[in-house]
């Protein structure tokens, strides 16, 4: 059969440096660090004391109050960035047919903080169960996709990806599968986290998967540096509508880039730490450019996955000599994680997004907080250190990894 074409034709963001896409985008370009102590609970005892946490943000200026009481943090980032896509697409202003736009959304964890409480307030007490009402549906991961689909009435397909920190790239290649297989029109997809609490610090605490810069947050996160030490825990969301393309333009859609393919892929390998030949890599963005039918040469920028973990970035980059050859040196490199931190389960679409702006104005943001050359990692490639770069970006490609060896690339190209 022939396969439709797909394009993006809204974006919603609520990031650690930014509120909003026009926002965020702003950020990015200037090189803006997400990174602080962290407010929302006293992490004095902690390993960790700092994070990229969503600023000025009060959830009561965007859903009622009553309603909002009844999601979780992680669902409340969705809802707001869903909506931000939804009027930047003007997609229900056509009267489109419902039954056929979906909700796939991503989200690693869910609602970690709605668990955590509740079994505090359990413990606390006398030992009598009393739990709230909302306790299961605020915590599951598969309830932002329920309530984006509830406030629009949208009827097509409807789930979450759970891939840890690859879920949200999940959820947009599976949008864009569903599309051009004619299963759909519209979908909304993206993903939202919500980790940056006692559990979730914790947790990668124990992993020693956390920088521990504790004295200078702002230059914590630093892929690809030699002294680089750890991830950098964020939060918040990104949302795209993903379309038709004869339905777009039948409906005059704004179109910001079209969807190219995207890839699959496992490392079958280790639990948390990557393959150390970036096998699962090579192999997931090999075939990311095989379903676009695109020559690696074609690729302008790589929004790597880049989380400033000592294991990871140098096998990241490993894949990337492997699967572009000397084209390599030709291309633009960054992660943009070195800003926002790692968002989890929402890293994929908030990076998605910086890759379609990259696009759009052609210009590839910096990875900052760079110090010092690794000599693991190639010195001839363009990481894009420390300071944005103009340059034609025709394909961009955005690579996601998560624990369990789980491994997502996707493709983002102009349209012509």
């Amino acid at each position: 059969m022939e396969l439709k074409r797909v394009v993006v034709t809204g974006l919603g963001a609520l990031t650690p440096i930014g509120n909003t896409v026009d926002s965020y985008w702003e950020a990015l370009v200037s090189g803006k660090s997400g990174a602080a102590p962290i407010q929302q609970f006293d992490a004095s005892k902690f390993k960790t004391q700092f994070a990229c946490e969503v600023k000025n943000f009060d959830v009561f200026d965007h859903i009622d109050k009553k309603e909002a009481r009844k999601l979780d943090q992680f669902s409340q980032y969705a809802m707001v960035s869903a909506t931000e896509a939804m009027a930047d697409s003007s997609l229900m202003e056509s009267n489109p047919n419902t039954d056929r736009i979906g909700v796939i959304w991503g989200s690693g964890i869910g609602g970690l903080k709605t668990f955590q409480d509740e079994c505090q307030n359990f413990f606390a007490g006398d030992g009598t169960p009393k739990f709230n009402p909302f306790f299961i549906p605020k915590m599951i991961a598969d309830i932002a996709s329920g309530h984006i689909s509830i406030k629009y009435g949208l009827r097509g397909p409807n789930y979450v990806t759970v891939s840890a920190c690859a879920s949200s790239t999940n959820a947009i290649i599976d949008a864009f599968n569903l599309i051009r297989l004619g299963k759909a029109d519209a979908i909304v997809t993206g993903g939202s986290e919500a980790a940056v609490n006692e559990m979730g610090v914790g947790g990668f605490n124990g992993l020693r998967a956390l920088s521990t810069r504790n004295d200078s947050p702002e230059t914590a996160s630093r892929p690809f540096d030699k002294d680089r030490d750890g991830f950098v825990l964020g939060e918040g969301a990104g949302a795209l509508i993903v379309e038709e393309y004869e339905h777009a333009i039948k409906r005059g859609a704004k179109i910001y880039a079209e969807i190219a393919g995207g890839g699959m892929s496992g490392d079958a390998y280790h639990m948390t730490a990557p393959h150390p030949e970036g096998i699962g890599a090579r192999n997931v963005m090999r075939e990311a450019l095989l379903d676009a039918k695109l020559d690696s040469s074609t690729v302008d920028y790589v929004n790597v996955h880049g989380t400033s973990t000592p294991l990871g970035d140098v096998a990241e980059t490993k894949a990337i000599r492997q699967v572009f050859g000397d084209h390599a040196y030709n291309m633009n490199i960054s992660s943009t994680k070195s800003m926002t931190g790692h968002l989890l389960g929402a890293a994929g679409a908030i990076e998605a997004i910086a890759c379609i702006l990259s696009v759009k104005h052609n210009v590839v943001p910096p990875t900052i907080n760079h110090y010092t050359d690794d000599p693991e990692i190639d010195s001839k490639l363009n990481l894009t250190f420390n300071t944005a770069q103009e340059r034609e970006v025709n394909v961009a490609l955005s690579n996601t990894f998560g624990f369990g060896g789980h491994n997502t690339s996707a493709i983002f190209k102009k349209l012509k």
